[in-house]
């Protein structure tokens, strides 16, 4: 075995793929249903692909059987780190297959550089810090909109895709916030990382991270909240997991909603007479565990009749953007969401919900290239059309 640069921040992870993995393709077709679980894998039906194969990647170029070549590419990067394979996964390693593949791409992206256009992650934030290479927002302009303060108990980390690309998801979670009466304030944001952390690009992450932590420190906040499953899980999880020491909580925006529900101090009064069916993000469920949280919420919406895929909850069908699919794979990644829109269409909804932007925004990709019928909504959007009573 070929020694691992200590200076991987996957060297552990990529260490347990010499023993942990014996091919029992559970990675395949799940554990429970045998239902297909792997969106790679599906689509090009070669062992490289799907994770089984790509722990044996990291096996060959380690211990150095297999030479660093551009055909390695797909096998690396044509995966969405959904996460289906690590929920099915029955071995002592299934909690890091994600990180492994991960760690993965970080050592491919040192010797054959990352999938197309996936650089282009990192050097739009260079310019504009922000990976769609927007002008950057400082959000001063939505400070003065909203009335908020300089400093508050709350930080509303936006995150690149509502403020670039979702803005009425964005304002849904604004005016939520101010409805509410919460204490809160945005800060001048840079990219939370999460694309760079999933593409194996890390040049830029340890100082965006530090970016971040100090302009939340700043704003006097010991509390901040998202409604970006991707920000979500890099800013409680990811950023302790490089080294961050974060003195502030993280919460997604679903969570303060149920907590408001919870204590009674809202209470949604008009009704919503339509017929919902709930996608699950893979960063917030199979990488966070969160599903139940926003079924609770849907039900709680007078009028609202919230019915289910066949594969939901960790089951669920991924929406094909995440893993730098939707750069690199453009045409794919909709493809994926396509078979997910199928299956709501089984369910008889109108409305296909969730709590991503990410999602959202493949989900209606595929829902106006392959001429569906559906409305694709956020749960804030929807909390945004109906009347919310709000307790003192």
């Amino acid at each position: 075995m070929v020694e691992i640069d200590d200076n991987l921040i996957g060297k552990d992870v990529l260490e347990m793929a010499f023993d942990r993995c014996i091919k029992c393709s559970t990675c395949k077709y799940g554990y429970k249903n045998f239902e297909k679980i792997c969106p790679s894998g599906e689509k090009f039906l070669f062992e490289s692909y799907w994770a089984s194969g790509r722990i044996r990647i990291i096996r060959g170029v380690v211990s150095g059987e297999l030479e660093w070549t551009d055909e390695l590419k797909d096998p690396i990067f044509a995966c969405t780190t959904c996460g289906a394979c690590m929920d099915a996964c029955q071995a002592p390693h299934a909690d890091f297959i994600v990180e492994m593949i991960e760690a993965l791409r970080e050592l491919a992206v040192r010797n054959i550089g990352p999938a197309e256009n996936q650089e282009l992650l990192v050097a739009r934030c260079e310019e504009s810090c922000n990976p769609y290479g927007e002008a950057n927002s400082d959000n001063e302009q939505l400070k003065k909109m909203f009335e908020l303060p300089e400093k508050a108990e709350w930080v509303y980390f936006i995150g690149c895709t509502s403020n670039y690309r979702q803005k009425n998801l964005r304002d849904s979670t604004l005016r939520f916030l101010k409805k509410v009466g919460i204490d809160f304030t945005l800060v001048d944001e840079h990219c939370c990382t999460s694309p760079m952390i999933r593409t194996g690009q890390l040049s830029i992450i340890d100082d965006y991270m530090n970016y971040n932590i100090s302009k939340i420190k700043n704003a006097g906040a010991s509390k901040v909240i998202t409604s970006c499953a991707g920000c979500y899980k890099t800013l409680s999880k990811d950023f302790k997991r490089f080294g961050k020491d974060i003195d502030f909580e993280v919460f997604h925006s679903l969570e303060l909603v149920k907590e408001l529900l919870d204590k009674k101090a809202i209470k949604f009064k008009s009704e919503y007479n339509k017929t919902v069916t709930y996608h699950d993000p893979c960063h917030l469920g199979r990488h966070m565990g969160i599903y139940e949280l926003p079924r609770e919420v849907y039900k709680q919406i007078p009028g609202l009749k919230l019915v289910e895929m066949k594969r939901n909850r960790n089951f669920a069908w991924c929406c094909g953007a995440g893993g730098g699919v939707k750069i690199a794979y453009p045409d794919w990644a909709v493809e994926i969401s396509k078979e997910r829109l199928e299956e709501a269409k089984d369910t008889g909804a109108s409305i296909i919900s969730s709590t991503c932007p990410f999602c959202r925004t493949n989900l209606s990709d595929a829902n106006l290239k392959y001429n569906f019928d559906f409305e694709v909504l956020d749960l804030m959007e929807i909390l945004d059309e109906i009347e919310i009573e709000v307790k003192e």
